[in-house]
Order: structure tokens, then C-alpha cells, then sequence
């Protein structure tokens, strides 16, 4: 399918999906802790609904719906909404509004349910009677309190996995770096120019609100170009791509352009707000990284390797050399021709602290 080859597509799909997934496996649980302390019997039919495999099929359906309807709201309106609260805050206000959210889904989702199991058309007084036995009964203050704890345990997925990552967050589950591994990957240190000055000049408080929407801009040309953030460090921001996904049609050297006019296209706000447009220069080069999860006190994906070090060299070479990107020789060799960037070779260098020399490129636009 088309829709899922664009990145953007892949990449709010596979965060919105573990709601689903959530909210489907909890109601599992939930069921199944019922049944086994009614012994698997309805002791209250004038309110609870038999479970059969027609209204458990409606019921996992409509649970996984519900799940992927949070994790749309949470991740394009919710989630920014209540970005500057605490994370308590963030919790206790989004209960509120899930509570409301889910009772209205529950009271339309419960006459369906009625009409399955009455094996009857919705319109039957018989449900309608069910219906109004339920919403005065303790199943249905149960429900609420099953709901409210699958929303907070959604919340509390959305939360961490928004301070740690998604993909690092998916990886600690699935234990895929549990154990070290050598991995072939492309990594970009991408600096701000002059941010000492711009620090100095702004204050820290402005200068920090200053950083947190400068990268806001960058993210989404990172997203589409398949680049994964690695770490955060004040100014500058590493970036890295599995070898396949960055050297496929240049994305890794496509995103630096396409993060660069995203900020063009900002530079009003940014004149506006801060007085100053912000720019950056960065390096590029790949090779083999033994990536494992490492830390005593904090756990984080680590990935150590001389690719870090000389991606990092070569960026601080752009300064001397007056040019906004650079990338290694051997990165450069497997990038493929036909995509839209040539190279011109600046020639072949020492990098700080290291004996052996690397060729430098730089695009060609």
C-alpha cells in the first residue's frame, strides 16, 4: 500500500498502534478475571451481557478502535495541548477528559452489545430495558473504574514513551538490545552556529524555549528522511539512520536540506520571537557500532563505535573549511549516483586525535 510507504505515514502509525494494542489486551484481562470469579456464568443478566463469540468478537473490535481513537487524539491534538504541564498534571487532566470521552462510547457501544446477545434488532424494548438496568447498576461503575485504568495505563505508555522515545521504548520491550549487537549505521552531529553568542544574547530561559523550537522545526523533515534522533546534547543533535534507509536515494544528506528549509520557512517567527533565524552545520559518516542497552541508576540504547568519533571530527571541519555539510569518503562511495546530490572532494585530512587520514566530501548543489 501507497499510505504506508510514506515515512511520516509509518511513523505516527506505529505510535498510535500500541493504544490499540493496550486497550485490546487489558480488556482481555479484565474479561478474563470476571469470568473466573463468576465461573465463567452471568450472575447478573438483567445488566451484564452474556459473552458470546459474536458480542466477544463486537467487544475486542470496538476496544481496539476506542485504543487507536486515543492514540490519534493523544498524539495530534492531546499530547501538544498539555506539553508544558507536569507529567502529573498532564495525567490528571486527560483522565478527565478520556472519562467523558469513553462513558459517551460506552453508552452508544452497550445497546449493540444488548442486541447481539438478545440476538434482536436495537430497536427491541428489550434492550433499551438492559440499557437502563445498566447505567444504574455497580457493572457499570466497574466499567468506569476498568476504563479509567486502561486510560491511565495508556497515558502512562504515552508519557514514557514520549520522554524516552517510541523506537527506544519498543526496543527495551522487545529486549532486542539486551544483549550487544554490531550494527552498519550512518550517523549525522549536526551543530547551531554561533549558539555561545546566541546564549549570551537571548538569557537562558529564552535561549532554552529558543533550542526546544529549533528542534521542533527539524523534526519533521528527520521523520520523513527514516533518521532516528540519538541524543539531545544543548546545541547539537545526533542523528543516525540504519545503512539501507539512509543511503536510499541520499536520505541521509536529503534530510539536512530539508531541515534547513524547514527553518527558512520559520525565519519570520524566529526573527519575531528570538530576533535571530538559527543555522546549523553538520557531518556526515557511517560504519559499524556495537549498540546495546547500558547504565546502572538510568537505562538508555548505546551506541559506541570510531564512526561517533569521526562523524564528530568532521563536523567541527566545516567551520575551517566554510561549508554547511561534509561527509566522509566512505559514505560517499555508497551513496547512489543517480540521486539528486553530486560531490566535489575537498581532499583527503587529519581529524583530531586520530592517526589515520579520511577523505571529505561536500554536496554539490
Amino acid at each position: 500500500m501507497r499510505l504506508f510507504q510514506n515515512p511520516k505515514t509509518v511513523f505516527y502509525f506505529k505510535r498510535i498502534l500500541p493504544f490499540g494494542i493496550i486497550w485490546l489486551v487489558l480488556s482481555w484481562f479484565i474479561l478474563l478475571i470476571e469470568s473466573m470469579a463468576t465461573e465463567y456464568k452471568n450472575v447478573r443478566p438483567e445488566t451484564d451481557i452474556t459473552v458470546t463469540w459474536d458480542v466477544f468478537l463486537f467487544a475486542s473490535l470496538a476496544v481496539f478502535i476506542v485504543g487507536l481513537a486515543v492514540g490519534t487524539l493523544e498524539v495530534f491534538w492531546l499530547g501538544k495541548l498539555f506539553k508544558s504541564k507536569g507529567f502529573g498534571q498532564k495525567i490528571l487532566y486527560k483522565m478527565g477528559f478520556y472519562l467523558l470521552f469513553m462513558l459517551v462510547i460506552n453508552l452508544i457501544a452497550y445497546p449493540i452489545a444488548a442486541s447481539l446477545e438478545l440476538n434482536t434488532s436495537l430497536g427491541n424494548p428489550e434492550v433499551w430495558q438492559k440499557f437502563s438496568n445498566y447505567v444504574v447498576s455497580r457493572t457499570f461503575l466497574s466499567t468506569l473504574i476498568s476504563l479509567a485504568f486502561s486510560i491511565f495505563v495508556s497515558l502512562l505508555y504515552s508519557g514514557i514513551s514520549e520522554h524516552l522515545g517510541h523506537d527506544v521504548l519498543i526496543n527495551f520491550f522487545s529486549g532486542k538490545y539486551h544483549q550487544p549487537k554490531e550494527e552498519s549505521r550512518i550517523f549525522m552531529f549536526l551543530d547551531m552556529k554561533s549558539s555561545t553568542s546566541l546564549a549570551e544574547q537571548l538569557g537562558h530561559q529564552q535561549y532554552f524555549r529558543f533550542l526546544r523550537d529549533y528542534y521542533n522545526q527539524l523534526s519533521n523533515a528527520i521523520i520523513a528522511h527514516h533518521g532516528e534522533v540519538y541524543q539531545y546534547i544543548g546545541d547539537e543533535i545526533v542523528i543516525t539512520w540504519k545503512q539501507d534507509k539512509g543511503l536510499t536515494q541520499q536520505n541521509c544528506v536529503q534530510c539536512f536540506y530539508s531541515m534547513k528549509e524547514a527553518l527558512e520557512k520559520k525565519s519570520a517567527f524566529f526573527i519575531k520571537t528570538y530576533g535571530v533565524t538559527p543555522s546549523f552545520r553538520a557531518g556526515l559518516h557511517m560504519g559499524h557500532v556495537t549498540t546495546g542497552e547500558i547504565g546502572a541508576l538510568k537505562k538508555e540504547i548505546f551506541f559506541t563505535g570510531d564512526v561517533l568519533n569521526v562523524t564528530a571530527r568532521i563536523q567541527k571541519l566545516c567551520k575551517s573549511l566554510d561549508q554547511e555539510l561534509l561527509l566522509s569518503g566512505e559514505l560517499k562511495t555508497l551513496l547512489e549516483p543517480t540521486a539528486p546530490f553530486g560531490f566535489e572532494a575537498l581532499g583527503t585530512m587529519e581529524l583530531e586525535g586520530r592517526k589515520a587520514q579520511v577523505s571529505i566530501f561536500a554536496p554539490l548543489m
